[in-house]
């Protein structure tokens, strides 16, 4: 058979908190009497609190916000390369225009054209015309001093 439990009657716990009731007021009292002088010494200096606080604040934020992952010298560095990528867009994009202007006009059936690039790629000549072309130039070998000064 299981146990029967008697639970403790309403008028035995109020009766306990009534009686204990003057010990909690002292417990009280007693942890006011220690908390007192620094809870006035935080109410005097909560105005100077409250500007570290600030001030804290504002320097963590003002750090966050330049040296962060999406901060200025971060956002100044993408901002350079996206010029210098920019840049290289439009050149290649004339380029691009060139070669393509260059093979329309190779298209064409417009003869002056098909002569200047036989002549210029293929060296093709007109009967009686000589064509002079300059032997690429040998590399050197490197500076005695200069191989001495990278030692």
């Amino acid at each position: 058979m299981p146990k029967i439990r008697v639970l403790p009657r309403t008028e035995d716990g109020l009766r306990t908190l009534v009686e204990r009731a003057p010990q909690a007021e002292a417990w009280a009292d007693r942890t006011m009497a220690r908390l007192r002088p620094t809870l006035a010494l935080l109410y005097r200096l909560r105005r100077r609190l409250a500007t570290g606080a600030v001030a804290v604040l504002t320097v963590w934020l003002f750090a966050h916000v330049m040296f962060g992952a999406n901060g200025m010298v971060v956002y100044r560095q993408k901002k350079a390369e996206y010029q210098t990528l920019q840049k290289e867009i439009d050149g290649l994009q004339k380029e691009n225009d060139h070669y393509t202007q260059q093979v329309k006009s190779l298209q064409t059936p417009d003869p002056n054209t098909i002569e200047k690039e036989a002549r210029e790629q293929l060296h093709y000549t007109r009967p009686g015309e000589v064509v002079y072309v300059a032997p690429t130039p040998a590399a050197r070998p490197p500076a005695p001093e200069a191989s001495a000064a990278r030692k």
